[in-house]
């Protein structure tokens, strides 16, 4: 006779044991709204104060800034979004709408780094003559707005990929507008005109050396790709219990940073269905408190699957 178990519980009141919890951290509406408009606003005053002092440097901040300030409010749509509760159409929930976007605000940060580095490099060629006040008062009325705003989203960024991404945007800003006003002193008191650019592709560096860590950890999550964990361990500790023949067929995925999915089938000696949720109730504890999983499904089985891989890469649905 041969059971044919499904079991699947999702385990998020284990949760508190092994990951942060975004809410606590979490950005209000209204600091998200805040930050999106200072932005907007600095991109503004540093387009218009870039044309009348003749700096490069502040239009390609203000360039930089508007970037900002359109990744804010993906951003802030992408978190809304994720809050949705599961529903029929989308039955893991909306919390991928995040990884979408810090994909692709990093994306589009590498992009404004290597457009950033050729500016510098023109620059670097034939320096412009420019107007070091405007260039400075301009700045600083960015770095302040700029250093406003990050302090709004530090505390979240270290727990969630996506306000990371929106915030990265804001430090390079700041960096930036410390290069310019650097630039704009140096040009009111030396005439130094190449100092600009220098700090322009430093920037740039900076900026795409931190989005291409972003881009790999979310592509990982877009791809379904497994969380940091090694299979073959999860399978010797799950062999161990009695009357566990063998694990096969394993799928393991991140939802977000801070959700793992884990799916497989176990074969069990032959008994009744009940005396199955022992095994099940060991499976889990090993799933959520050595590796962090919080969503498992188990399907049990006797002599049923003629194939016994940990990966199944066959093409037969199962």
């Amino acid at each position: 006779m041969t059971h044919n178990h499904l079991h699947d519980h999702d385990h998020n009141h284990h949760d508190h044991h092994h990951h942060h919890h975004i809410d606590p951290e979490a950005i209000s509406p209204s600091q998200f709204r805040f930050v999106a408009l200072l932005n907007f606003v600095i991109t503004l005053a540093e387009f218009i104060g870039g044309f009348l002092s003749g700096s490069l440097a502040l239009v390609s901040d203000a360039v930089h800034n508007l970037s900002d300030t359109i990744s804010i409010v993906l951003s802030y749509l992408a978190y809304k979004i994720s809050k949705k509760t599961n529903d029929h159409k989308r039955t893991f929930g909306y919390k991928r709408a995040e990884v979408i976007a810090a994909f692709i605000n990093s994306t589009s940060l590498i992009i404004i780094s290597v457009y950033l580095l050729y500016e510098a490099g023109k620059r670097l060629y034939n320096p412009e003559e420019i107007k070091g006040w405007l260039m400075l008062i301009v700045a600083t009325i960015g770095l302040i707005s700029n250093l406003i705003s990050m302090l709004l989203l530090h505390k979240s960024s270290k727990h969630n990929m996506n306000i990371k991404s929106a915030y990265l945007h804001i430090l390079g800003d700041t960096i930036s507008s410390v290069g310019v006003i650097l630039g704009g002193i140096a040009i009111i008191l030396w005439k130094i005109y190449w100092i600009d650019p220098l700090v322009t592709a430093l920037i740039a560096i900076y900026i795409a050396k931190e989005s291409i860590g972003i881009i790999k950890t979310t592509s990982n999550i877009i791809m379904q790709g497994a969380p940091n964990v090694f299979l073959p361990d999860i399978q010797e500790d799950i062999t161990k219990i009695p009357d566990v023949e063998n694990v096969h067929h394993v799928h393991a995925w991140m939802i977000n940073e801070n959700t793992f999915h884990f799916e497989a089938h176990i074969e069990v000696k032959d008994k009744m269905v009940s005396e199955l949720n022992p095994i099940y109730d060991e499976i889990r504890s090993i799933l959520t408190e050595k590796y962090n999983f919080n969503h498992i499904t188990i399907q049990f089985e006797c002599r049923l699957c003629q194939n016994k891989e940990l990966i199944y890469t066959g093409n037969e649905s199962v």
